[in-house]
């Protein structure tokens, strides 16, 4: 869909650091029972990929059933916001990427890529920590068909 409101939309550039530097999204699926399920996630965006990586865990729960349900997916960020009282309005930066998630089997990659963002200088100690975890998580890479950035600043 078009974005209605052209003159607030992030060059491509804007968008991506907003997507790499944010700390969470919130990932929407739809379920079997039809019904939306939004949920908050950790990320790392892999660009060369094109790519989000999230994780969950190997057991199947809600956000994992609706994956297999409908792999199509949406990732929201929100970036700095202030509320303005006095114009009835906000500042806000945002991100929505939407695409196809996959459970890509080799998980290493998309581990270090979560610890590389969220446990910067620990990497070698993060890739002892993810070759252990690669047998108790599930690895959800949403490859990105359509990424919009918005702000009013």
């Amino acid at each position: 869909m078009e974005m209605r409101r052209k003159d607030r939309a992030l060059s491509e550039e804007e968008t991506k650091a907003l997507l790499k530097g944010e700390e969470y999204g919130i990932l929407s699926t739809i379920g079997p029972d039809g019904y939306p399920y939004g949920v908050p996630i950790s990320y790392a965006y892999d660009e060369e990929q094109g790519c989000v990586f999230m994780h969950c865990a190997k057991e199947v729960g809600h956000k994992y059933e609706n994956i297999l349900f409908s792999p199509k997916a949406c990732l929201t960020i929100v970036g700095n916001t202030k509320v303005l009282p006095e114009k009835f309005s906000t500042k806000y930066e945002s991100v929505i990427a939407t695409g196809t998630v996959e459970l890509p089997e080799d998980k290493l990659p998309a581990l270090m890529a979560l610890v590389k963002k969220y446990c910067p200088g620990l990497e070698e100690k993060g890739l002892t920590y993810a070759q252990k975890a690669q047998d108790t998580v599930t690895i959800l890479a949403l490859h990105i068909e359509e990424l919009t950035g918005k702000a009013r600043k």
